[in-house]
């Protein structure tokens, strides 16, 4: 079994997505372990981000992921995170 984190970024938030993450998951055969949501402060956004700091869409990165409350949660299953890349599509920013 594995562990991973997923993220429902602003806009998913906003657009309603977080029960079709939740469907497609369970159906992967992924076990929802617990969720809340949190409005990712700068300080947190800059930890996670910090690969990209010298990137020139950094600040917006920022921007976008602190606008707004954010949907994290964690689940597990067999090959979690290969099937949280295959259901979600591979992260790019």
């Amino acid at each position: 079994m594995e562990k991973t984190l997923v993220l429902v970024k602003p806009d998913g938030v906003q657009r309603g997505l977080i029960g079709e993450v939740i469907k497609r998951l369970e159906n992967r055969g992924l076990r929802l372990i617990g969720g809340k949501f949190i409005q990712v402060s700068r300080e947190l956004a800059e930890n996670h981000y910090g690969i990209h700091k010298d990137k020139p869409f950094y600040e917006s990165l920022l921007a976008y992921i602190t606008s707004a409350p954010v949907m994290a949660m964690a689940w597990d299953g067999p090959n979690a995170v290969a099937a949280v890349r295959q259901t979600m599509g591979a992260t790019r920013p």
